[in-house]
This record gives C-alpha cells, structure tokens and sequence, in this order.
C-alpha cells in the first residue's frame, strides 16, 4: 500500500531554519563555532525522529540503506501535473516498475537521481518507458531522488551484480555535484515531513590539489542513524565539510547584508568542488564499463532554472564537466543544449517555453522530450538493434510484416 502525501518542496536552501535560530542574536557578533553549533543544532532530528523513520512510521519518501543511505519505497503523492496523484512502486530489485515489455529480458540499466527516478509522474509516464515503447524491449529504472552521482555509480556497481545489463545510461543532474561532497542531506534539503535526509557517501575533495577522498555512509548501521541526535557526534563528524562551511558563509552574509549567491549553481566555490567530484566520478564510470565490457551513455539533465539561465544567458555553469566528458571521448547526451536548440521553434517567453516541460522536475510531456533526445545515440549503442530499428521483412500496403 503506497503512502499519499502532498510534497512539500525538498530543495530548499534550509536557510529559514538557521534563520530562526539566530535572531536571538545578530550574526555580525556570533563566532564560527556558535553560528555553526546554532544551525546543527536547528537540524537535528530527535530520537523519537529517527525511530519513526527507521521502522517506516514517517517520511514516506525512502527508507534506510546501509551503503547508499536510502532507497525508495511504494508510495502516492499528489505532486503530478493539474495536482495529479502520482503512484509509485518498486519491484523486488529495488527498480521502478517497469510496465512496457516487463515479461522480456532486459539489457538497458540507468541510473542517477530524481531525473531518473522520474518523480512526478506515474509509473507509465518515465522517460524509460517510453524508450521502451519505442524500442519494444525494457528498460530499467534504477533512479532515486536526492543521489548523488558518487551514490549513483555505487548503485550501479551494487545493482549489476544481481541484474547486470549490456548497457547502462547513467544521467547527471544538474545538482548531483553539490551532493558529492554533502555527507548530510540536511545542509542541503533541510528539515521536512517528506524524507529525514539522511547521511549518504560522500567524497572528500581538494581541486587545487587534485585529491579524491571517498567515504562510506557515516552511520552504515540502524544503530549509528540515532548519532545524529547528537549534536557533539554531529560536530565532530562533519567540522571539515565544505558544503557545510559554504551554507555557513552564505547564511551568515545574508545576515549580515553581504552579496550572497542566490543558488548553488551560481555559487563559484561549490561549482569547484562540485564538479572536480564529478570529473572524478565520471572516470570511475567509464572504467568500469570498460573493465566489464559494458556500454555506458552519459546523459546530463537539468531543471528549469538552469535551462532558463542557459538560454537567457548563454551562462553554463558545468562547462568543465563537458570538457572532460569531451576530452574522454565518451558518448553523451546534453539536455541543455537540446532546449536551447527545441526553444528556438517557439514564439514565446523562455518562461513559458519551459512550463511545457516542467512541474519542477519533467512532466509527462518533459520526459517524453528526454526519452527522443537519447533515442539515436542509444540505439547506435545497441547490438542487436532493438526491433523498432532492425530490418523489416516484408512489406504489404504500407505494413511492416
């Protein structure tokens, strides 16, 4: 029985919280130390918190998972286009239900975050079913909303060995790179009733010295999650975190009347970080493809602030991610630049252009639009062709026989 909830927006900046928390005093006159125990403070769960959760009493959005920190569960939300109730279920390997030729053996594997996951749409509406209409075999939808790219290639890695597939497209939002390098999801995503967000796998990054240093779910046991009621645990454990220290700076210059950047796509700090981690990750990916002979498609998706920015602007803020994908010579799919191109048929404001796509993350209609954006380079990928594109044998009246 899925749970029916109404979600509330999960990518806030959590700046509200701290907010509150801090006009018992000015910021100008709090240290690091008191700003930051203040924030912690503000964003601990109780126990009573973490027990609901873990035995699936509340936030209806996930449960637990040792290795990636969370994995989806059944549930309804209303959050679809026109307020629609959107259903969600999962299949005994953790996938999305896959409902177009599900009884056929399957050979396309994608991951990454709610982009591939496909939130906001019904089970029948992702982007992988309609690939699979088009091509008349299945695909398999091992998306969760929130990842990382680091936790979506340590899905990948996970899930291959107990349903390995041929091919593999692994999409890349446009947020996944702050998330390398979070730890917790709650210096990001906040406090909400939705998902606890959790501690997840991060990566430990230093761009001017070019090191990657990977680490493991921090609380890797049912037991380890209730640390997090600890604010001296919690201090401790995530003092050198530079998205941590990022929100910090930001939240404090707010206070204190400085220019903030309004997103952190625009914040040039985490865009460094951000990125390196990916570059890095996206090197793991190919390796391993290449170490099991699997074909790997890149896509890079995005949401509507982004593309907006894009096309108004001309700024790319990932413009070093494409330059590595470029310099490795591995096929890739660029949803940015597919809207810009798509936005250029239409007489209308950007803003509207893109209202035909998004409900925050794709519509129907949106994936629809990413599903035919991949279609040719994927079936390039794909040996045997699938039967919407192998040879026909015989035709009678305009029929394929």
């Amino acid at each position: 029985m899925g749970h029916l909830f109404q979600r509330r927006e999960m990518l806030s900046l959590a700046g509200s919280v701290l907010g509150s928390a801090m006009l018992a005093r000015p910021a100008a006159a709090a240290g690091v130390e008191e700003v930051r125990a203040r924030y912690l403070q503000s964003i601990l769960p109780t126990r009573d918190d973490v027990d609901n959760w873990l035995r699936g009493r509340k936030y209806p959005f996930a449960k637990y998972d040792p290795e990636l920190g969370y994995l989806h569960i059944d549930r309804d939300f209303k959050e679809g286009l026109n307020r629609a109730v959107c259903r969600y279920r999962y299949d005994r390997l953790g996938a999305r239900q896959m409902l177009a030729y599900a009884d056929r053996p399957c050979r396309i594997n994608t991951y990454g975050n709610s982009f591939t996951s496909c939130e906001q749409v019904s089970d029948g509406e992702t982007w992988q079913e309609v690939l699979a209409r088009h091509l008349c075999e299945p695909v398999r939808n091992y998306g969760i909303g929130g990842y990382s790219v680091y936790q979506s290639y340590l899905r990948m890695v996970r899930e291959e060995r107990r349903a390995p597939a041929t091919t593999i497209i692994f999409n890349i939002f446009d947020d996944d790179h702050y998330r390398n390098i979070l730890g917790w999801q709650r210096f990001k995503f906040g406090v909400n009733d939705v998902s606890i967000n959790p501690t997840v796998p991060y990566m430990e990054v230093d761009p001017s010295k070019r090191t990657v240093v990977y680490h493991g779910n921090p609380c890797p046991d049912q037991t380890s999650v209730y640390r997090l009621t600890d604010l001296e645990w919690v201090t401790r454990t995530f003092k050198d975190n530079v998205y941590l220290a990022s929100r910090l700076r930001r939240l404090v210059s707010s206070k204190t009347g400085k220019p903030v950047p309004p997103t952190d796509y625009d914040d040039e700090t985490l865009n460094r970080y951000g990125l390196f981690a990916t570059n890095a990750v996206i090197d793991k990916v190919k390796r391993y493809g290449e170490q099991t002979g699997r074909k790997i498609l890149f896509v890079l998706s995005y949401g509507g602030y982004v593309v907006q920015q894009f096309i108004d602007t001309g700024r790319r803020f990932d413009q070093p991610m494409v330059d590595h994908l470029d310099k490795l010579k591995v096929p890739y799919v660029d949803l940015l630049t597919a809207h810009a191109a798509d936005r250029k048929q239409f007489r209308t404001t950007t803003a509207d252009y893109l209202r035909r796509f998004f409900v925050g993350h794709y519509n129907p209609l949106g994936n629809h639009f990413c599903a035919f954006a991949m279609v040719d380079p994927l079936v390039r990928m794909l040996d045997p062709k699938p039967a919407s594109h192998g040879p026909a044998t015989s035709v009678t009246g305009g029929v394929i026989k």
